[in-house]
């Protein structure tokens, strides 16, 4: 049934298209200018972003920007989320993602053709990601098997990571190798350096305890700063709570928790300086996320020293990602359905066009938050991730318009969008504003038939300007 808001939303959405479709052309489109700045449902509605050889950018990688510092990452996000969705990526972009893998098993961000790798450029993030793409995409244990046997080598006593060896862990990096061996198989409380600390204890040294303000127990350090004032950082808790729940990507149904999740327990007066137990870990962090969810609209806010309060859309998503595994779908709903309607510019609107890696996230985000990541904010991710890179053997599965359409919410209320999406009122909208646009120029033509009519002056007959400047 259409509500008052729908209704006028429809009317407002054809009023804006007639005054377009009456309005005079006054210049044409820059060749830079994004041809349209609203999602589109189709691969129809945009420029491809599949790279080109004149583009610097290899054949069988995804997005046209320079993969310098996130080839390997964008590549395993990718593939990671086309495969989720069915789609058969091309022989050439899995074959470049092995390719870029070095002789001692690790990743680095990306190398060019033939060029050699170097050990301190190789790094944990990109070998996790990567780990994590080729098992999903099964047939490739050795090469994952080797990854895994350089992800262990670089472990430091501590039970961390860091992001190129050799450097301090960091909770980020901790996080992600902890996706990476249980997306293996591998149990994270087992695997440690030799006399050192176990994985899981090395990602609990990152955690704020009981001994941290009230409102920053729960979340996580990016690194501890010794002798200087601890503060949770967005991204680290957001990417440590999916580990920290047991999961990896790309997320799968959880158990589903009623309750909301449970805040660190400290009793008065008592200010313990240990870590966190692992059995906790998961609910203080997503109590703390949930926070600060509430506290910014749904949304994680950038917390980069001396920037100004912006959304963090990254981390956004890693937050539903990670509430998800941790069996909070209900507290993961909101930040859900705030991407679906705002991170279409994100992931399709960055400096070179089409950004694979934020496309892919809000692909795994939606599929894990029981959203169609088909009809996402009325964009098609699917169809966007898969124009940014070579064609695909099989294409997206979803092409039937009206499974496309369904708004598909099974964590948010059930009658939240009372049948109707974002793609129907803008269809609406539409032809409303057709409709609108044919009654106008029908009246002007009207309007001006009597001088139409009228013979044509000397002056009129030998004006040899442009009709458009008449």
């Amino acid at each position: 049934m259409l509500t008052a808001a729908r209704l006028g939303a429809a009317a407002l959405a054809g009023a804006l298209l007639a005054g377009v479709a009456a309005a005079p052309a006054l210049a044409d489109p820059s060749p830079g200018a994004s041809a349209s700045g609203s999602p589109s449902g189709s691969a129809s509605g945009s420029a491809s972003g599949s790279p080109s050889a004149s583009s610097g950018v290899p054949a069988g990688l995804y997005g046209k920007g320079d993969p310098q510092y996130d080839g390997v990452w964008r590549q395993s996000l990718a593939l990671m989320a086309l495969h989720q969705e069915k789609v058969e990526p091309a022989d050439a972009a899995v074959q470049w993602l092995l390719g870029q893998q070095c002789e001692d098993g690790g990743w680095p961000s990306y190398r060019a053709e033939g060029a050699a790798c170097t050990a301190a450029a190789e790094d944990s993030n990109a070998t996790a990601m990567a780990i994590q793409a080729l098992t999903a995409l099964g047939g490739h244990q050795q090469p994952v098997t080797r990854g895994i046997d350089w992800l262990r080598a670089q472990q430091t006593v501590d039970g961390t990571w860091a992001y190129n060896p050799g450097t301090p862990g960091d909770a980020n990096s901790t996080a992600l190798v902890v996706n990476a061996l249980l997306a293996a198989g591998l149990d994270p409380g087992a695997t440690a350096a030799a006399g050192g600390q176990s994985a899981y204890q090395g990602l609990a040294s990152f955690q704020l305890g009981c001994w941290a303000a009230a409102e920053q127990r729960g979340g996580f350090v990016y690194q501890p700063v010794p002798g200087g004032p601890a503060a949770p950082n967005t991204l680290a808790s957001a990417q440590a709570l999916l580990a920290s729940a047991g999961g990896h990507l790309p997320v799968t149904t959880a158990d589903r928790k009623d309750a909301a999740p449970k805040a660190l327990a400290c009793p008065t007066g008592v200010t313990g300086d240990g870590p966190v137990a692992h059995a906790d870990s998961a609910e203080a962090d997503a109590a703390w996320l949930t926070g600060r969810l509430a506290a910014g609209g749904q949304r994680l806010l950038l917390d980069t020293p001396g920037a100004a309060a912006a959304a963090d859309f990254n981390s956004t998503a890693w937050a539903v990602l990670g509430l998800v595994a941790a069996g909070h779908a209900a507290e993961a709903a909101s930040a859900a359905d705030w991407l679906a309607g705002n991170g279409y510019a994100w992931a399709a609107q960055g400096r070179s066009g089409t950004d694979p890696a934020a496309t892919a996230t809000l692909v795994l985000t939606a599929r894990a938050a029981k959203l169609d990541p088909y009809n996402f904010g009325g964009a098609n991710l699917v169809q966007l991730l898969a124009d940014s890179g070579p064609e695909p053997k099989a294409g997206p599965v979803g092409g039937d318009p009206q499974a496309t359409r369904a708004p598909g919410s099974a964590i948010t209320e059930p009658d939240e969008n009372s049948g109707f999406s974002a793609g129907w009122l803008i269809g609406v909208g539409l032809l409303v504003g057709i409709g609108a646009g044919i009654l106008l120029s029908l009246n002007r033509r009207r309007q001006n038939q009597p001088a139409a009519e009228a013979a044509p002056s000397a002056d009129d007959a030998s004006d040899e300007r442009p009709e458009q400047d008449r």
